[in-house]
């Protein structure tokens, strides 16, 4: 009898903990959905054959394990707008983006799509994909599929040692509502989740008719005397910035979700 009342506290407190090891990743996921943003380079000659396979299979079965396809994109200068391909996953939480990416490298549909992709064109990529983990921040609009007809810019900032939160309240202040008001519409900002990217940088991508009204736009807002006291005023106490920003013009594939 006490070994049974023994095992029976053990299954209680064991079950306690489970119940509060989930409580706890729950409680990590309330605040909204988890975007991955991803980056494929390819071998030379072999992102005709990447977008196929996207188009054809890839963005199917990831809707099929749970994975929102957001946007697909190439960049329109440089190499990297011959072997580059950038794409926007949207998840439930973290843990269902592990969930899914498991399920989906098991699933015997798309080992075989690999396997007849691989026999067909060979190495496809150059080199591991990368990816990017992300959440928005408080003042991100939320974000909506990307526009066929439209021309997009992907931004990063990396800010010096403790000035994240400094730059997060400049665009929270100010620098969101010049954008807007100069013809800069922004897609989403995003906040990465991982070391060392979620201690200084920020995320975000611009939506443009054209790439001549994106120069017009950040030549006017670069112009603007309201930004220029706001950055004035911004770095009183040292600049924000560790780095010019990397900015990445892109265009959407033919097969982005509209």
């Amino acid at each position: 009898m006490m070994r049974c009342k023994s095992a029976a506290r053990f299954l209680f407190v064991a079950l306690g903990a489970a119940a509060f090891m989930i409580s706890s990743i729950e409680a990590q996921n309330t605040t909204g959905p988890v975007y991955e943003l991803r980056t494929y380079v390819c071998e030379p000659g072999k992102l005709e054959a990447l977008n196929e396979r996207f188009k054809d299979h890839t963005m199917r079965i990831f809707e099929k394990h749970g994975m929102k396809n957001i946007a697909y994109w190439i960049p329109t200068d440089g190499e990297t707008a011959a072997t580059t391909l950038i794409y926007l996953l949207e998840h439930k939480s973290r843990e269902g983006a592990a969930l899914s990416w498991e399920g989906f490298r098991a699933d015997p549909e798309w080992r075989k799509v690999a396997a007849e992709s691989q026999e067909k064109h060979g190495k496809i990529l150059s080199k591991p994909p990368e990816a990017i983990y992300f959440t928005l921040t408080d003042y991100s609009p939320q974000v909506s599929l990307a526009e066929s007809d439209k021309t997009y810019e992907l931004r990063v900032y990396t800010t010096a040692k403790g000035k994240l939160d400094a730059l997060h309240s400049r665009f929270r202040d100010h620098t969101e509502q010049l954008l807007k008001k100069h013809g800069l519409k922004t897609m989403a900002y995003w906040s990465p989740m991982d070391e060392p990217k979620s201690t200084n940088q920020l995320y975000y991508i611009l939506e443009t008719p054209n790439r001549e009204a994106s120069i017009a736009g950040w030549k006017a807002f670069l112009a603007d005397p309201e930004w220029k006291a706001a950055h004035k005023a911004s770095i009183e106490n040292g600049e924000i910035l560790s780095e010019a920003p990397l900015s990445i013009f892109m265009k959407t594939t033919d097969y982005s979700p509209k």
